[in-house]
């Protein structure tokens, strides 16, 4: 009986925390997050680069667009519209000075800046741009697995 436990105990905590894990890691799979935010352009509102988001492969889709817009008060914000995009884990929205990123290493190789995390992988949503950030120096807007180091949808700014 206490041999029986020594193997019985171990072999739960092992598959407890497993089970864990991969509920963390590969439910966001299974499972989309739905925001819908007032986006606001108003009169006094610039736009000042847009894009469409496209595929990064068969597996990762995205699409909608990104638009970087000038706010009356002068504060930048990235804004997502008509936005979907496979869900996944630890999704982030990057900016990126790559013009148009294929790849993961197209990301990772230039210049990048997180703006945080994904509010949901469909719908309409903003970011606020800190200041400090040039959003001139950044030509795409790409989603990106930050647990895995994957890309997930690129959209290339003009």
């Amino acid at each position: 009986m206490l041999k029986a436990l020594k193997i019985a105990i171990p072999a739960f905590l092992v598959g407890a925390i497993a089970g864990a894990a991969g509920w963390v890691l590969f439910s966001p799979l299974f499972f989309d997050q739905v925001v819908d935010e007032v986006v606001i352009i108003s009169d006094e509102s610039e736009v000042l680069a847009s894009g469409t988001f496209r595929d990064a492969d068969r597996v990762h889709q995205g699409s909608g667009k990104a638009a970087f817009v000038r706010q009356p008060g002068g504060q930048i914000e990235l804004q997502l519209t008509e936005f979907e995009v496979t869900n996944g884990p630890d999704l982030k929205v990057y900016l990126s000075a790559h013009a148009d990123p294929a790849s993961s290493a197209d990301v990772t190789g230039n210049e990048w800046v997180s703006l945080g995390a994904l509010k949901g992988n469909i719908g309409d949503q903003s970011y606020a741009i800190p200041a400090e950030i040039d959003v001139s120096a950044f030509s795409s807007v790409v989603i990106w697995c930050e647990a895995f180091g994957v890309l997930f949808a690129p959209a290339a700014l003009s």
